[in-house]
């Protein structure tokens, strides 16, 4: 763990912190089981299956997170995804890689998506999707094994591997949208003979809902919520307010219940090209830490929008 060199303390004191750090994370990793996003609203796909190929052509996304910083092993999150519907009417396909690291563990999910949508008029369309994962774990206790109190924690893990399958569904018109989704149904075990829930998945329930006004020709406004429900956890609510200027430029603010405050800017280099930037600020004891510097965010999000959709100006969600 590195710290500003103001903070005077010892080599072996900072390890010992890391595996207090990672220890007390394992305990509530019910609380963070799927990696967290503050810009949620642009990387949809991630939690609901559903949303595959709903923007009516292929999309592709690339986002990097990073937690905490100045923390030494914070979280530190990659994904990278691309949907689109194909060619039998009603169906979308995706794919997600998503790597989530945190002090010696790191996890790399492999996610495929499948959708089916139905129109339900004009503007409405209700889809239904279902998602097969392939999870690998990584933990190398032999960074730490020299603090280790847990006897069984002694051996690293190289690339445990472990299936699962998600599901959601999702409603949207040209200005509004709702979706339910559960990205992992199997609750995996990884430490059976431990008394340490360390790596114990369990079942995380989103609901993510949002609603494009425009106030005139040249501003729109969204507000997006989401929750995320999880057994033995707080309930977790994420509200944003983002506001379009001239179909170019997003400016927007996110509150992160009992947790953060977040500013987000976008702009949308053209009507394919999106780009956005958050930053995080903890509203917990440890955003006033001296080593924490809040998170940082950025997503790259391109869509292919052949000429003949007539899109005059690109979606807000």
């Amino acid at each position: 763990m590195s710290f500003r060199k103001s903070n005077k303390i010892s080599l072996p004191m900072l390890k010992i912190l890391i595996l207090s750090l990672f220890l007390f994370l394992g305990v509530i990793v019910f609380a963070q089981q799927d990696a967290q996003y503050t810009q949620y609203m642009y990387n949809t796909v991630s939690i609901n299956p559903a949303y595959a190929g709903s923007r009516g052509h292929m999309s592709i996304g690339a986002l990097h997170r990073s937690q905490w910083v100045g923390l030494d092993g914070a979280p530190v999150t990659q994904t990278f995804n691309v949907h689109s519907p194909i060619g039998y009417r009603g169906v979308g396909l995706g794919l997600s890689i998503v790597n989530d690291k945190i002090g010696p563990t790191s996890e790399t999910n492999f996610d495929m998506d499948f959708s089916y949508t139905i129109n339900l008029a004009k503007e409405a369309r209700l889809s239904f999707g279902v998602k097969a994962s392939l999870n690998l774990l990584d933990i190398r206790f032999s960074e730490l094994n020299q603090f280790a109190m847990d006897q069984t924690l002694q051996q690293d893990i190289d690339n445990r591997f472990s299936p699962n399958v998600g599901a959601g569904v999702y409603y949207h018109t040209n200005k509004f949208y709702a979706g339910l989704s559960v990205p992992r149904f199997l609750e995996t075990s990884h430490f059976e003979e431990s008394s340490l829930s360390t790596a114990k998945e369990q079942m995380n329930f989103y609901f993510i809902t949002g609603y494009v006004w425009e106030v005139n020709q040249f501003l729109k406004f969204k507000p997006t919520i989401l929750s995320k429900i999880t057994q033995g956890a707080p309930l977790q609510v994420d509200a944003s307010a983002n506001f379009m200027f001239n179909d170019k430029f997003i400016l927007g603010a996110a509150y992160r219940w009992d947790a953060a405050v977040s500013g987000m800017v976008g702009f949308n280099i053209s009507n394919n090209f999106l780009i956005g930037v958050a930053y995080d600020r903890e509203i917990t004891e440890l955003g006033n830490a001296a080593f924490n510097d809040g998170s940082f965010e950025v997503i790259l999000r391109y869509d292919f929008i052949s000429i003949k959709n007539n899109l005059k100006s690109p979606r807000f969600f």
